[in-house]
């Protein structure tokens, strides 16, 4: 049997239709039963499952998606990945391999970003001008009881949004600023795409890298592209809604689970 986890509403600020639609779309094209977060850790219903499509985030999801696929189940994506995801293990992974990303320093500000999980409100990444409001944006982080944080030069440059679905042909890039499509209007920051040349298979090649890296074959991210047309991974996401190639992304990952099906 194949389940598709649905997102838990908290983790899909503004996006919850768009989530939602994403898995119903696959979970359809694969004939499986779509159950929420919280219906998951039921054994009864959980007792044939072999197959698990993982939008989930919340840690007892994670648990025990990590303890179906250790004991042989297929879990896209990994609940090892999810975890991987979390934004300030990422930012230290991404270090560590040289993958192009915001210095922690710079003179055009910085963004304070939520580092123990994934985005739930606006106030999870916040943009800071100058030095006393990024000291301000750290209290107020602790003041919410969010002491895991992540600190990332702003980057001047076009904003692009990627979605790739790893083993597949599938790899899409959109420009916000081109079609207005946004969650919380950060975007406004870097103004509108100038639409620099860039290496598009280098960017795609890394950051299919990254998401070998993490075990995380369903993704999405966001980078900036600078003038000079280098790329700096600004972010990287389990399982993003696809909404501008909704129909495409579920084709191949539709593609994917047969395939990596067929293979076991």
């Amino acid at each position: 049997m194949i389940y598709g986890v649905a997102r838990a509403e908290q983790f899909s600020p503004q996006s919850v239709e768009k989530d939602r639609a994403i898995l119903e779309a696959v979970v359809e094209r694969l004939h499986g039963i779509l159950i929420s977060e919280q219906q998951l850790c039921d054994a009864d219903l959980m007792g044939m499952g072999n197959v698990f499509l993982n939008m989930g985030r919340l840690p007892e999801t994670t648990a025990f998606l990590k303890e179906k696929e250790d004991e042989g189940a297929l879990v896209l994506n990994s609940g090892y990945g999810v975890e991987m995801c979390q934004r300030s293990r990422l930012d230290a992974l991404m270090r560590e391999k040289h993958i192009p990303m915001p210095r922690r320093t710079g003179t055009d500000g910085w963004w304070v970003k939520r580092g123990d999980a994934a985005a739930q409100s606006q106030e999870d990444v916040v943009f800071c001008k100058d030095d006393k409001a990024l000291m301000k944006a750290k209290a107020s982080f602790a003041e919410r009881g969010v002491t895991d944080m992540v600190v990332q030069a702003h980057v001047c440059g076009d904003l692009l949004k990627f979605y790739g679905v790893e083993g597949t042909s599938f790899f899409r890039y959109f420009y916000p600023g081109d079609d207005g499509e946004s969650k919380f209007g950060d975007e406004q920051l870097n103004g509108k795409p100038h639409h620099y040349f860039f290496q598009k298979e280098h960017l795609r090649s890394t950051v299919e890298m990254l998401s070998r890296l993490v075990r995380t074959p369903i993704y999405g991210g966001d980078a900036i592209i600078t003038p000079e047309g280098e790329f700096k991974i600004i972010d990287f996401n389990d399982w993003p809604s696809f909404s501008r190639c909704r129909e495409e992304a579920a084709n191949a990952i539709t593609q994917l689970v047969a395939c990596v099906i067929h293979n076991r």
